[in-house]
């Protein structure tokens, strides 16, 4: 067994597994994070029933899978059935001519595609828990599927028989800087942490992403290989994406692109005249698959009230395919080795930066030594005085608050007369507009810290990319 980072879900895994008592546990995440790797090499051996559904195909070809299935581990049947209520019953019979005594993982992956339209699926899934498997204490199930949306509606908020059933729930994430520091590590890619922060900008810490990575190539190359050249791996990546995940994704597409026009993010009204989408039912649903999916962020502006809810774009792969790929810029097969330095991918770090400082509260909380302090994260804008924003704002019960600034840099940052001018302007903006009475602190995110000069005192704190590496 070879995982890395996943400790703390490795450890909840390990839990469940030594309960004693039957579990039922939805395991639920982002396409290519690494929700089936993490299960099949956590439980190796010890997974006494898999199946996994397929994409795009009815209620016959799933039943058919099935049956390929239940024949894999050891059903005598010889008839096969074309019915998800007996496809259960022919688990349970396997199940039950096991020893009793031993833990039963069984894992159903990619769940979603199984419940095909009017196929029974879902409600025969109630029955063999209800009915049977929630009474036996060596049953462990995991469910799983990349379809958070899904997920989330007919599992975990489930209104009928699986209504407050569910004994687990785990959320994959994209791995984080330390992690990705690991994989790379294992193997054999040597980058620098800079490179490193570079290549989570553009692919976040998604596995699969960082597994297309040849360790003969910069980072400049492969990315060009896998995003520029003809016929890269990753060429169809987003529209397959987000139409793998969503039935008619056109809508989620639209709103991801009107995201990218403004880093800060847009209101409901915003992105309805942005997307050309209609109000309604189905533009709520949509935002909320994205959010549940981790594709976009809903967040309120420091001191507003919760109508006026910004969503944000925070999927890494996302931003980068619409910046830079998704037009002509195909055309030059080492764009990427040619872009670097240039006006536009400067703007692009700069935003992206933000966002890794985003991804990574947990360890600027630890660096600032407020681990246990509870506080809330914003953004802010003013909404009277021009360009006063603020990327990161961290909000803490002890009475201060931590106004944080993101600055991609290729060596040590120089605070100038200017910086000095505009953080002290923001502060004062801030202050004024939500009356706050907290004591503000201003906080540095930038690569290799601060310089020394006459206006580093201005900060009371700096995080450097090193500190977003700590695990």
């Amino acid at each position: 067994m070879l995982i890395l980072g996943r400790k703390k879900e490795m450890l909840e895994l390990e839990d469940y597994y030594n309960s004693n008592r039957p579990e039922f546990l939805v395991v639920f995440g982002r396409r290519r994070v690494g929700k089936t790797y993490l299960i099949r090499e956590y439980f190796g051996n010890n997974i006494f029933f898999y199946h996994t559904g397929i994409a795009n195909e009815g209620k016959a070809a799933q039943i058919a899978e099935w049956n390929k299935s239940l024949k894999r581990y050891g059903d005598s049947d010889t008839l096969p059935t074309s019915d998800w209520y007996e496809a259960f019953d022919r688990l349970r019979k396997i199940i039950e001519n096991a020893p009793e005594n031993e833990r039963k993982v069984i894992f159903l992956d990619e769940l979603p595609f199984m419940e095909t339209p009017k196929s029974g699926f879902l409600s025969a899934l109630e029955h063999f828990w209800n009915g049977w498997a929630a009474s036996r204490p060596d049953i462990f199930l995991i469910a799983c599927g990349s379809a958070t949306s899904w997920i989330v509606q007919k599992l975990i908020r489930n209104k009928g028989g699986l209504h407050n059933r569910l004994t687990g729930k785990m959320f994959i994430r994209p791995f984080t800087l330390g992690e990705c520091e690991a994989y790379y590590k294992e193997e054999g890619i040597v980058y620098s942490r800079y490179q490193m922060i570079e290549s989570y900008m553009i692919f976040g810490g998604i596995p699969y992403y960082l597994s297309l990575m040849k360790k003969s190539n910069s980072l400049a190359q492969n990315v060009d290989r896998l995003c520029f050249r003809e016929n890269a791996v990753l060429n169809d990546e987003l529209d397959n994406l987000y139409h793998s995940l969503f039935r008619n994704a056109d809508g989620h597409l639209a709103i991801i692109n009107a995201l990218t026009k403004k880093t800060m993010g847009l209101t409901r009204g915003e992105l309805l005249l942005q997307s050309k989408l209609t109000d309604g039912g189905g533009f709520t649903r949509i935002l909320t698959e994205l959010e549940q999916s981790g594709f976009i962020r809903k967040y309120r502006n420091y001191g507003s009230k919760k109508k006026d809810a910004l969503y944000q774009l925070i999927d890494f792969f996302s931003l980068f395919y619409l910046k830079f790929m998704q037009d002509s810029y195909a055309s030059d097969k080492n764009l990427w080795m040619n872009m670097i330095g240039k006006g536009e991918h400067g703007a692009w770090t700069g935003y992206a930066f933000e966002l890794v400082s985003l991804a990574h509260i947990d360890e600027i909380k630890r660096k600032l030594g407020i681990s246990g302090v509870l506080s809330k994260q914003y953004a802010w804008r003013s909404k009277g005085s021009p360009g006063a924003q603020i990327d990161l704002v961290i909000d803490r019960e002890d009475g201060v608050i931590n106004l944080c600034e993101a600055k991609y840099a290729n060596g040590e940052y120089s605070v100038t007369g200017e910086d000095d001018r505009d953080l002290r302007r923001k502060m004062e903006v801030f202050r004024a507009e939500t009356k706050t009475t907290s004591a503000l602190h201003l906080t540095m995110i930038t690569t290799y810290g601060i310089a020394h000069g006459m206006y580093a005192d201005t900060l009371q704190s700096v995080v450097t990319m090193d500190d977003l590496f700590s695990v």
